[in-house]
């Protein structure tokens, strides 16, 4: 074990590419001193920030970053949007209702999005969405699990209304349906495989994959910390890559690390790892240039699927809501 620590530290600090002195690597600002704020929650795709804090990426590169998790998306939202955080990582519908709302805001950086990983459950008798159909469905408003419940009823020719909602937290309806209280949950990783675990007799009916990049996260950064601190954000997407880096090189023992800080048992999540792609540096570059698919195509189904929900207004612009210039040396300057 002492070993594997040991050459596991050694990658860390060849992926990082710096010398150990809390130093940029060449033509990227240094960071600007003082703690940066970012609020998170639970979700597998925002794994790669906890291997940054419990493997010194923060700190290797000049960061003091105070990664604050909240359990619900409103939680989350609320602190962002009064000010209370420098950067929160939330679903890509949330950053354009954010736009929507005036809150002065750019994403930075395209995280995640989910395959397996956000999910439709049904309980005994519920096997596919038209089964839905009358019955009591669990899940968060204004949230991923509302815009991918949506999607699913769309797909099957039915509409919410035909449906009876049970509005609670993505944690807590995993919870009510293995127990037995409602129909069907709307929730993700990794409370789909508690629930999972907890009553074997569910079954997944419905997830994200279905139209891979609807459920997707991304890292914005009030504009002013973008203004006023660049050399801290250009720090935090390296921290980032090197994360995902690092995760892609010792996948058993990153997995391991996420799933411990997350609060479930060792092992519990390896399928669940599965239903999440995590984007680095080189695949943003690639996913937000101007052919990139994300934004000539997903990012507008994001929109149509939060407008169709209420969360997004109709006339907000996608091409307002991200910046690249973080992404490369030089790019901050």
């Amino acid at each position: 074990m002492r070993s594997r620590a040991l050459a596991t530290l050694a990658l860390v600090a060849v992926l990082s590419g710096c010398d150990g002195s809390n130093g940029e690597p060449a033509g990227f600002p240094a960071p600007e001193p003082g703690v940066f704020r970012m609020g998170t929650e639970p979700w597998l795709g925002y794994g790669p920030w906890i291997l940054a804090r419990e493997q010194g990426l923060f700190r290797r590169h000049g960061m003091r970053v105070d990664l604050r998790t909240f359990v619900t998306d409103k939680g989350l939202d609320t602190a962002f949007a009064q000010g209370r955080l420098d950067a929160a990582n939330v679903a890509t519908h949330t950053a354009l209702a954010l736009l929507g709302k005036e809150v002065p805001i750019k994403a930075v950086l395209l995280l995640d999005d989910s395959r397996e990983a956000d999910a439709v459950l049904g309980g005994p008798g519920v096997g596919s969405v038209q089964a839905l159909r009358g019955k009591r469905v669990a899940f968060e408003t204004a949230s991923t699990s509302e815009i991918l419940l949506r999607h699913a009823l769309d797909a099957a020719g039915m509409s919410l209304g035909e449906i009876r909602p049970v509005r609670m937290a993505a944690a807590r309806a995993g919870q009510e349906l293995a127990a037995g209280r409602v129909d069907a949950a709307v929730t993700y990783e990794p409370y789909i495989a508690a629930a999972l675990q907890r009553n074997p007799r569910l079954r997944l009916i419905y997830s994200a994959g279905a139209d891979p990049g609807l459920i997707s996260d991304v890292l914005v950064v009030r504009s002013s910390v973008i203004r006023d601190r660049p050399g801290q954000v250009a720090a935090l997407i390296r921290a980032w890559d090197d994360a995902v880096r690092l995760y892609k090189a010792d996948t058993v023992r990153s997995q391991a690390i996420i799933t411990r800080a997350v609060g479930a048992r060792p092992g519990a999540l390896e399928t669940a790892f599965l239903g999440v792609k995590l984007y680095s540096v080189d695949d943003n570059l690639h996913a937000l240039s101007p052919q990139g698919a994300y934004l000539t195509s997903t990012l507008s189904d994001v929109k149509a699927a939060g407008v169709e929900a209420g969360l997004v207004g109709p006339r907000i612009p996608t091409a307002a809501l991200f910046t690249t210039r973080f992404l490369r040396p030089h790019g901050p300057g």
